[in-house]
């Protein structure tokens, strides 16, 4: 399991469990990541199953897009978003 960073929490919706992302790299849904704190510590991993760009579903952001995703965990605005990668 290899991972790349492809961008870092934003901002948090905490009650409605979503995180806004600020994307270094591209990601798509079926993706696999982490989230993890500036300390490389794991908060969540998960599947992405939908993202939104400007509150429009979409199944490929690319670097320099802002996006939204549900996220399992408690996440927080600074933690960095990887890319798992089988390899």
């Amino acid at each position: 399991m290899a991972k790349v960073l492809v961008g870092e929490v934003d901002h948090v919706f905490g009650k409605l469990n979503v995180a806004a992302l600020k994307l270094k790299g591209e990601l798509k849904v079926g993706d696999r990541i982490s989230i993890e704190n500036k300390e490389g510590t794991t908060v969540v991993q998960e599947t992405i199953t939908s993202m939104q760009v400007v509150h429009k579903p979409v199944e490929v952001a690319q670097a320099g897009d802002d996006i939204t995703i549900k996220v399992a965990g408690k996440v927080h605005a600074g933690n960095l978003v990887y890319k798992i990668t089988e390899g």
